[in-house]
């Protein structure tokens, strides 16, 4: 029900947002408009103000506004509150607000989130030196060893380990062009991420330096009589140096029932101590909760603007690379979500909290804003792109032509659509086991 209730939410209110972008800039330049629904299909309930009908539909995935006179197949009077009565300048208004607005709303959820302020890990902004690398990885095979400085990813600089994950998720199963800085020189490499999890998000085994914390102790357990305090920095495990949370826990996984010597860093002192893991499950465990390095982030209300800009920006850069990718083939059809994993990730980060689930919107709305603005018939853009050729022809398109455009546009989005909840099925466990190809 959470999933459920959060994707409604979501989507409502993006789709609210966008109609209510074309609803103002129609009425702004006296366009009559007819309707105003959330959702398509039956009309479940709606009331009447004026000239327009407002409805809730059926069909929860995505809205329209009706206009007066909107195509040239629509009842005309040549009336001046009709959409075809109006300039080009004033169309265009009217069809570019609905973007517009999933773009503001964007920067705004974004710099609501940015002022709360959160706890990071401290590597987050810092330069992408590698501090270890997972044996058997594509980083190992490609030779970065602890220290190398990544420099570029397939020609990209990246500057933090924050960029650098951008452009080595949204590459997965790919061969990826690297530079990276060894003993000061500069050296390059081929490499091909791995892909990760449901969404195979690419991954290359190169990890920051954050050496893992014992935040605290399980009173009594293992790890507690053995010597170890709150604080203690774990620098290595026999030796094997710990760069990630995760590396230490699985390190104390594997070794249930085996002695295992840490080396401990406290009060800038290094030390030794010895433990056993013991078994519980299927897992070895000594009673120790493990953080990493990190900081506080908690900007004021116009750094939080301004850096929502600035990563809105980023991210639709990153959006447009990944769109181009699909059609050169560098992007994997596998990483496009659609309604189902939508709904799968509001009800996840809903109960994660406000914030998690702010942080999707925010994300989803830019997505829509921009997806909108493509050169597609049937999309908003689409009809833009109609508009400006007609322009440059100097006069209109027959109703023929238009219908043709539009349908190619819609044959297009409509593979899109079949691409993207074909994906979303395959990432649920037991529908893929229904697929026999996939086996």
């Amino acid at each position: 029900m959470t999933t459920i209730l959060a994707f409604l939410f979501v989507l409502g209110v993006l789709v609210f947002v966008h109609e209510l972008g074309h609803f103002l800039a129609a009425r702004r330049i006296g366009v009559r408009v007819l309707t105003f629904s959330l959702g398509f299909g039956p009309k479940l309930l709606k009331t009447k103000r004026g000239d327009t009908e407002y409805a809730i539909s059926a069909i929860p995935l995505g809205g329209y506004v009706k206009m007066a006179g909107e195509t040239v197949e629509d009842p005309r009077s040549g009336a001046p509150d009709e959409f075809l009565s109006k300039t080009k300048w004033q169309r265009f208004q009217v069809l570019i607000m609905g973007p517009v607005m999933n773009l503001l709303l964007a920067v705004i959820v974004m710099a609501v989130v940015l002022a709360q302020g959160a706890e990071m890990p401290a590597y987050h902004d810092e330069p992408p030196v590698v501090g270890g690398v997972k044996p058997g990885s594509p980083a190992e095979k490609a030779g970065l060893q602890r220290g190398d400085r990544i420099l570029t990813v397939a020609g990209n600089a990246v500057d933090t380990w924050d960029r650098f994950d951008l452009e080595i998720g949204t590459r997965p199963n790919r061969d990826v062009s690297l530079t990276f800085l060894h003993d000061g020189h500069t050296q390059s490499a081929t490499i091909r991420p791995d892909a990760q999890g449901v969404y195979e998000v690419g991954d290359i085994g190169a990890m920051p330096d954050a050496t893992p914390i014992v935040a605290s102790l399980v009173k009594g357990d293992v790890a507690e009589k053995a010597g170890l305090q709150a604080g203690d920095v774990v620098v290595a495990v026999n030796g094997e140096r710990m760069v990630q949370r995760l590396q230490l826990t699985e390190v104390i996984s594997r070794n249930s029932g085996k002695r295992i010597d840490l080396t401990i860093r406290r009060n800038g002192q290094e030390m030794h101590i010895e433990v056993t893991p013991q078994q519980r499950g299927d897992r070895g465990m000594i009673g120790i909760l493990v953080s990493e390095p990190t900081k506080t982030f908690k900007p004021g209300p116009m750094d939080a603007l301004k850096l929502s800009v600035q990563r809105n920006i980023e991210f639709g850069g990153l959006i447009f690379k990944t769109l181009g990718g699909l059609f050169v083939g560098t992007t994997s059809p596998r990483q496009l979500m659609g309604p189902v994993a939508i709904a799968q990730l509001s009800g996840e980060s809903a109960q994660a909290g406000w914030i998690a689930l702010f942080t999707l919107m925010a994300s989803i709305s830019l997505n829509l804003g921009l997806l909108n603005l493509m050169p597609i018939p049937i999309l908003d853009g689409g009809h833009i792109l109609i508009m400006a050729l007609e322009g440059i022809a100097r006069r209109d398109f027959s109703a023929q032509v238009k219908e043709k455009m539009l349908l190619a546009g819609f044959v297009l989005i409509l593979l899109l659509m079949v691409t993207v909840i074909y994906n979303d099925l395959t990432r649920i466990s037991w529908i893929e086991r229904l697929m026999p190809w996939r086996n």
